[in-house]
């Protein structure tokens, strides 16, 4: 995991952006781990819920089977991260491509009657300056944050297999029992909270490569940088990823304290029914956010391929 991950840097100008990256192979190849993790998790549960398995309660192996479940569904969200990182390199590529073909054009070199200052687009609020923009503070912290949240990720969900394990081994209806199953779901959703909010980090680092790379493009042609001012609604993929991601450790602090003062089973029942939907909304926010993110990184490549076609059309 670390070797994938440490290659997501800036590709040297003389890597041949044409060669199949291994980022899409390892992407694909955990994609497919994760679904047969939860087609056996499914065949466990359809077994038991049959009753064919009579040595094992249903308690039992819903306990493996869900850590199983949750498991490999963290292992597809760390494909799509590794997938995602692919993107990023290729658009480095991009970026470099665009500098060379752009400037083997006729009539870069001339000043282009363009106000400095902010101005309005199609496509949003915009800013002209005569150098690349700087990067947003969010864009530095996304570029940082993206490792350690998938690192932790796959470590919570992985302890949280473990846990799970240890859970099936306890006898149903017993204090030990219900303990182990409020710590394995705590981990795990606090895994998936990681994963998705590294996922996040990820779209926000490819949105800093658009304003970083589209700022070098138009900078190496000599020309004035037009650049998107920070979209509505990359600020509410800020919010929504931040509030999931307290959710998702609230949830596991809940459960937590719900192991300590939880020792009947009415009383972690009431727990149990507040953390589960909590759980699950932690996981809700990030994924709002992520679809702002994704729409947001549409309207910035729509609004660049503008940029290109008025560069080739008028030269400016």
């Amino acid at each position: 995991m670390g070797a994938i991950l440490s290659l997501a840097t800036r590709p040297g100008p003389a890597e041949d952006g044409s060669r199949k990256a291994r980022y899409r192979t390892v992407g694909l190849a955990l994609a497919v781990v994760g679904l047969m993790g939860t087609m056996a998790a499914a065949i466990g549960n359809f077994v038991a819920a049959g009753g064919i398995d009579a040595e094992n309660s249903y308690g039992e192996t819903l306990a493996w089977t869900f850590g199983l479940t949750i498991f490999s569904f963290g292992t597809m969200k760390f494909a799509i991260a590794i997938i995602l990182v692919g993107i990023l390199v290729r658009l480095w590529f991009r970026v470099d491509a665009l500098k060379v073909s752009l400037g083997s054009l006729h009539g870069h070199g001339e000043p282009a009657p363009t106000a400095r200052g902010a101005i309005s687009t199609p496509f949003g609020p915009a800013e002209v300056t005569d150098g690349p923009p700087k990067l947003l503070p969010i864009n530095k912290m996304a570029r940082v944050m993206w490792r350690p949240m998938l690192a932790m990720g796959v470590m919570f969900v992985t302890a949280g297999l473990i846990s799970s394990l240890v859970w099936a081994g306890e006898t149903p209806g017993t204090e030990s029992f219900r303990q182990a199953g409020a710590f394995t779901q705590g981990i795990e959703f606090l895994g998936e909270a990681f994963l998705l909010s590294g996922i996040a980090f990820l779209l926000g680092t490819i949105m800093a490569g658009l304003r970083e790379g589209g700022g070098e493009v138009q900078s190496a042609l000599s020309l004035p940088v037009t650049t998107l001012k920070m979209p509505i609604l990359a600020k509410g993929f800020v919010v929504l990823m931040m509030m999931g991601l307290m959710a998702g450790l609230a949830q596991f602090v809940g459960y937590l304290i719900a192991i300590g003062v939880a020792d009947d089973p009415a009383s972690f029942s009431s727990w149990s029914n507040w953390l589960g939907p909590f759980r699950e909304l932690s996981l809700g926010l990030i994924l709002a956010g992520i679809v702002l993110a994704l729409v947001a990184i549409g309207d910035v490549l729509a609004f660049q391929f503008d940029r290109v076609k008025s560069i080739i059309h008028n030269g400016y």
